[in-house]
């Protein structure tokens, strides 16, 4: 699954003032990740306030990507939830011909231990679908140890790769350390990218890359290539818009620069809202800058 390498980013879904789907956005969205080099597309993934979009629209979203991308980018579908038999049920079921590969994030709210985080993904492994891990315990209350991580990659072949974004990069240093080989780490906390891929990572599942889609994937570039400096000199420069878009939460900062850039509305679903008048301007004043 070496295609899934480099910068894939977890797209928004653009919202118009009435809260309906911003279709026409998407699409503006999807043409300028795949014109500034972007690598792969993460459709509903939490970034995309899955939560807050019905099933139809669901269907709607996952359809007008498909047909918008026309094949040209892999696409990587999300779908997780607390309830492991209910996720295991809507991936036998999803129509997956058009994805390499399902994003699942990991079980939030319930906090199981490190032995129900083991079950839950043996569990979504018997599906037979080739699916991404995903460890982000500042949004599910737990976190899925190194450890967790590396017994199920050594037992699963299709559980072949992990977005990691514990707090901690030391974790991430050691799955790349222990892990078996065919095992693969992308970073999940934007900032992580570049040391993260220097060690030995395959890049990110981002979401600050949408908005600065051929930055972020030089940057990569540059890393697989071993061109440190170079890389280090475009990190810098997104370190601060970084931390900006998720000072409110996600995706409320990157929809204000996706705004800005003219992609797409200014908009989120409850219990989202806007970013407030002084981040919003905090950005503006950061990309002008950049």
């Amino acid at each position: 699954m070496s295609i899934l390498k480099g910068v894939g980013v977890a797209l928004v879904t653009p919202f118009n003032e009435d809260l309906s789907v911003d279709f026409d956005s998407l699409t503006k969205l999807v043409e300028y990740n795949i014109e500034n080099g972007t690598n792969y597309l993460v459709v509903l993934g939490t970034t995309a306030e899955a939560a807050t979009l019905s099933d139809e629209e669901k269907k709607q979203v996952i359809e007008h990507i498909i047909k918008v991308n026309n094949k040209r980018l892999p696409l990587v579908l999300g779908i997780g939830g607390n309830n492991t038999l209910e996720v295991k049920k809507q991936i036998e079921e999803a129509d997956l011909s058009a994805f390499e590969a399902l994003l699942s994030v990991s079980p939030y709210y319930n906090k199981p231990n490190q032995e129900g985080l083991y079950q839950h993904y043996k569990a979504l492994a018997a599906t037979g679908k080739n699916i991404i891990m995903y460890n982000v315990p500042s949004r599910t209350g737990q976190n899925m140890e190194a450890d967790t991580t590396i017994r199920l990659a050594k037992e699963f072949p299709n559980l072949f790769l992990i977005k990691e974004a514990a707090p901690n990069i030391l974790q991430y240093f050691d799955i790349l350390r222990k892990k078996p080989e065919g095992f693969s780490l992308v970073s999940g906390d934007d900032e992580f990218t570049l040391p993260v891929t220097l060690a030995g990572g395959d890049g990110v599942i981002s979401v600050i890359g949408q908005g600065y889609p051929k930055e972020f994937s030089t940057m990569v570039q540059l890393a697989f290539e071993g061109k440190v400096k170079e890389a280090y000199e475009i990190h810098n420069k997104l370190v601060d818009i970084t931390r900006l878009i998720f000072a409110e939460g996600n995706p409320c900062g990157i929809k204000v620069v996706l705004a800005e850039k003219g992609i797409i509305k200014n908009y989120l679903r409850l219990p989202l809202v806007q970013a407030s008048e002084g981040l919003y301007a905090k950005i503006k004043a950061e990309m002008a800058k950049i």
